[in-house]
């Protein structure tokens, strides 16, 4: 499987970086009680912080909002997932555990507030190409509505988009029966190629100690447009 990105998105923000983890072998089940815990006791704790800095505020997702009106999207209206996780998180309304990967990308989303997306390689048809949406592009996404994409980044096959920061699409979710996912971070182009590296590899090991399998790492940037796993 080739990944790219269109690099038109670079004429945006040079700095763009998209963070891909491959991983195979996993098992998906529910989340051992370890992790239901870490990730309540994270929330917990994000909720206080949040009673004194605004979601808004926090750099990563002031970073990815500032991204997304770059781009042509309007960050009040469609918001990208780390800051409509963390606005939950405002209101107490905690996230419930689903299973070992959701719950894992979750955390990695809040933890390195960025937008995070996991998806099942088996349901992946042919190469795919980061690209940004027109007025056309959408799918139905994981909340059961149709979602437009129109200047929003994101995920794509040969059959069409199936991921992004908003919204991800029902037809790749993962679940209990998936072996192999992709998951796209969306970085922060503020943080440099060793950063970025850093931080996959950390999630990657997260992961993996949880689900078991193996993993890879890539990065597509201006400077390297396209991977191959």
């Amino acid at each position: 499987m080739n990944i790219s990105i269109n690099e038109a998105l670079f004429s945006v923000n040079e700095q763009l970086k998209i963070g891909l983890i491959h991983y195979s072998k996993i098992i998906v089940e529910e989340s051992p009680q370890m992790i239901k815990g870490r990730t309540q006791l994270y929330q917990e704790n994000l909720y206080l912080e949040l009673q004194e800095t605004p979601v808004t505020e926090r750099p990563g997702i002031k970073e990815w909002r500032q991204l997304w009106k770059a781009f042509g999207g309007d960050p009040n209206r469609y918001r990208h997932s780390a800051e409509s996780l963390m606005r939950r998180i405002a209101k107490q309304q905690y996230l419930a555990p689903f299973h070992s990967a959701v719950d894992l990308n979750n955390f990695f989303s809040l933890q390195y507030e960025i937008p995070v997306g996991i998806y099942d390689v088996g349901s992946i048809d042919g190469n795919v190409e980061i690209d940004v949406g027109n007025a056309s592009t959408g799918y139905k996404g994981i909340n059961g509505r149709f979602n437009s994409l129109e200047n929003i980044i994101h995920a794509k096959d040969v059959i069409g988009p199936f991921g992004s920061p908003f919204v991800d699409s029902k037809r790749t979710a993962v679940t209990e029966a998936t072996t192999n996912a992709l998951q796209i971070f969306y970085l922060r182009p503020s943080l440099s190629g060793k950063e970025a590296a850093e931080l996959l590899g950390s999630a990657g090991n997260m992961f993996t100690q949880i689900s078991g399998g193996e993993y890879e790492v890539h990065i597509l940037s201006k400077e390297n447009p396209k991977v191959y796993f």
